[in-house]
């Protein structure tokens, strides 16, 4: 399922719902088909999520840069921080916008826990 996050001041995102469930968590935020971040949750979300790629990044096993150059591009593991970085950075640039900015996000339907667990 596609969670779209679309915000007042940058537009439009989209993520799958696997990988915008452990962000919108982090944020402190429930998976639901609908929601908003307001002006002031954003930059303590951004921070909150910043805290979860640092903590998350330590354990990912990684390629080191000699496995990394025997993969082709397309095929190299995307982490953590690759996926959070959108939207932190949206997240800063709504926050720094005007005093109404927002972002919401949208999906087909709650999406709070896995489908395939």
């Amino acid at each position: 399922m596609l969670v779209k996050f679309i915000s007042s001041e940058t537009g439009e995102m989209v993520m799958m719902a696997d990988v915008a469930r452990p962000l919108l968590q982090a944020m402190g935020k429930e998976c639901l088909a609908r929601g908003v971040i307001t002006q002031g949750e954003m930059l303590l979300a951004a921070q909150a999520l910043e805290r979860h790629v640092e903590q998350g990044s330590a354990g990912e096993q990684l390629p080191d840069e000699e496995e990394e150059a025997e993969i082709p591009p397309m095929a190299r593991p995307v982490g953590l921080k690759q996926r959070a970085w959108p939207l932190i950075n949206m997240l800063r640039r709504t926050a720094a916008a005007r005093k109404e900015s927002r972002i919401l996000w949208e999906a087909a339907a709650d999406f709070a826990t896995d489908p395939r667990a």
